[in-house]
């Protein structure tokens, strides 16, 4: 019980400090993210219990994603349907968060390929992760992010494939708190 006490406390810690010292982060983003870590808002139990951080966000990814959360007003995102899938382009005027959009779909792709599932509040990522062989994925970097192709031959996946696509677009709308109260549409 005491490894565990510490183990809550070091990753609080080290979380405050890097939404404290990354620059880019906005304010109330901030505060939500913390109040987030410590359990004292965000989704009943935090981020920790059981959600972003519980499987394994720790590896680099955590940073990333965060920015990419706190900055979620700076990123715009279409969305196509196309046969078997979607086809999104995600993007950013500006430069640091164009690159951190670029460097966050190669990395979650990477890990899908090498089975290393991200633990987030998302009822579509497991799926896709233990299903990662089930649909093709193309990503083609643009000049200020990314557009993705993501395509299957097998219904129930198109359907998890589009449903992932709208949790997406409802991070990029409305931030840290689309992972909370469910997105609104």
């Amino acid at each position: 019980m005491q490894r565990k006490s510490i183990l809550w406390t070091v990753l609080f810690a080290l979380t405050l400090g890097l939404i404290f010292l990354t620059p880019k982060l906005a304010t109330s983003q901030q505060t939500q993210i913390a109040q987030g870590m410590s359990g004292g808002g965000m989704c009943g139990q935090g981020m920790m219990g059981g959600g972003m951080m519980g499987g394994g966000m720790m590896g680099g990814d955590m940073g990333t994603i965060h920015q990419l959360f706190a900055n979620h007003n700076q990123i715009r995102r279409t969305v196509e349907e196309i046969p078997g899938g979607i086809r999104s382009t995600t993007e950013s005027d500006s430069p640091e968060i164009a690159a951190l959009i670029q460097q966050h779909v190669p990395t979650m792709y990477k890990r899908l390929d090498e089975g290393r599932e991200l633990s987030m509040i998302s009822p579509t990522l497991p799926v896709m992760f233990r299903n990662a062989n089930r649909y093709q994925r193309k990503l083609e970097k643009t000049p200020k992010g990314v557009t993705v192709t993501e395509t299957s031959q097998a219904p129930d996946m198109v359907a998890v494939i589009r449903e992932h696509a709208h949790e997406v677009d409802g991070f990029v709308s409305q931030g840290m708190s689309a992972m909370c109260g469910g997105i609104s549409k």
